[in-house]
């Protein structure tokens, strides 16, 4: 007769290993793939618990791949809410090749050169690996037509390609779509015009900022747009994705439903001085010297394009300025235009530079009392939210402080949306072609900026 003094303890210990086992064997495993952009780092800012502790790095020896596990380490030592990363580095000219023949994971991050970003996710998803990308995944036409085959061949291998949209997690950004979803306050968004489009976005960046708490070091060639791609196809490619997402929630858009109107680019100017504060170099590199005229650096990162989507007027532009003043960072401002309503994110002296979330009535009877019914309804998303009426027509949404993290905070959101999309295999359906659409604007956008 079997002896059952130790079978129920020995039961439970093999269940447990067993259980760990499998959470292990389910956990997701991160490649880091030439991790030149810092917003690399910022993706391990946050621990997960879906995410492996152990992350392989493949990338060129070299500074950015130095800054990236500075970052990490800084994380991981932090006093408040440390990480627990342990990073395996695999450093070699031919890392690509290395990493598509060792593939030690399961979902690739890329965040670095622009202008190589859509070769590495071609090598992963012909790989087998999910991918997690910096924007913009491309840059120009020919890029728009390679990721049209890693579309096809991520759906054949049931695979994630997903771009990283830290802009939808912009609380005042949020609020604002939420509003314009309530036709008793927003109505329904105009057709707007050239002069006054139905949606507008306008975004402020700096090349010399803090982030994590230290000044940046931006490598030489975030200044070369041939490397790192003008302005109209990087940083619009956040606002072209909030125009689809807010204008058109849960919609697919056809790429036949946009008409590209106008476009231009134009450069921002960097002394020798300012060049150096922000690349810690003493010299302008020698693919720089194309943009170099009297020892001034001239960058093409600025853009505006003005567009319909399904007939609605929209217009986006990026600004880059060197140096921000005190006390202020980088700025977004938005409108959006309804029969009843117009919503508007404004961020400047008067908001003490931080994103507020005004409301302006058309007119009407009971918009007031509305609007406080609609901003109840809202409270189980966004907690504490509450309209000041500041003048007969305009209100503010007071957002508490709770809920504004901050830009580097929103890499986690869209990681832990990430990972449940990873787990159900399966992203919204909108959410692929909405992606395509997006390139097929800011790439399009390009082209026409460069007839002229």
């Amino acid at each position: 007769m079997m002896n059952t003094k130790y079978f129920f303890p020995i039961l439970i210990i093999t269940l447990f290993i067993s259980c760990t086992n499998n959470d292990e064997k389910n956990k997701v495993k991160l490649i880091i793939l030439d991790p030149g952009h810092f917003h690399a780092a910022l993706i391990q800012k946050t621990s997960y618990e879906d995410i492996d502790d152990i992350i392989d790095v493949y990338a060129p020896d070299g500074p950015e791949v130095k800054d990236f596990l500075d970052k990490i380490k800084g994380y991981n030592s932090r006093a408040v809410d440390p990480t627990n990363w342990t990073i395996n580095t695999h450093l070699s000219d031919d890392f690509l090749d290395k990493m598509v023949a060792e593939k030690p994971g399961n979902v690739i991050v890329v965040s670095g050169k622009n202008s190589k970003k859509i070769d590495y996710v071609w090598a992963a998803v012909k790989a087998g690996l999910n991918v997690y990308a910096d924007k913009p995944l491309v840059v120009n036409q020919e890029g728009f037509e390679k990721l049209k085959e890693v579309v096809k061949i991520a759906k054949e291998k049931n695979l994630l390609v997903y771009d990283i949209m830290t802009e939808r997690y912009e609380v005042t950004t949020s609020i604002q779509k939420e509003l314009s979803m309530q036709t008793d306050v927003f109505g329904t968004l105009v057709d707007g015009s050239l002069q006054a489009p139905a949606i507008s976005k306008e975004s402020i960046h700096h090349l010399s900022k803090n982030v994590s708490g230290k000044l940046l070091v931006r490598p030489a060639w975030f200044l070369d747009t041939n490397q790192q791609g003008e302005g109209i196809v990087d940083v619009t490619t956040h606002l072209v994705d909030l125009v689809q997402w807010e204008g058109f929630p849960g919609q697919i858009i056809d790429q036949s439903e946009i008409e590209i109107i106008t476009s231009k680019r134009w450069t921002t100017s960097l002394s020798i001085d300012q060049f150096k504060k922000i690349t810690a170099l003493e010299t302008y590199p020698k693919y720089l010297q194309k943009d170099v005229t009297s020892d001034t650096l001239n960058i093409f990162c600025n853009g505006e394009i003005n567009y319909t989507i399904r007939g609605k007027h929209a217009k986006v532009s990026v600004i880059w300025k060197n140096e921000a003043l005190k006390g202020t960072g980088d700025t977004h401002h938005s409108i959006m235009r309804g029969t009843k309503s117009e919503l508007i994110i404004k961020q400047g002296e008067e908001e003490n530079y931080k994103p507020t979330l005004y409301v302006h009535s058309k007119g009407g009877d009971n918009f007031g009392s509305n609007l406080q019914k609609v901003v109840a309804s809202l409270q189980e998303l966004f907690p504490g939210i509450t309209a000041k009426n500041i003048s007969d027509s305009q209100w503010k949404i007071i957002i508490p402080n709770v809920l504004k993290i901050g830009h580097e905070a929103h890499f986690g959101q869209v990681t832990t949306k990430f990972l449940e999309y990873l787990k159900n295999r399966k992203l919204p359906e909108w959410e692929v072609p909405n992606m395509m659409t997006k390139y097929y604007t800011t790439t399009q956008a390009y082209e026409k900026a460069l007839e002229k």
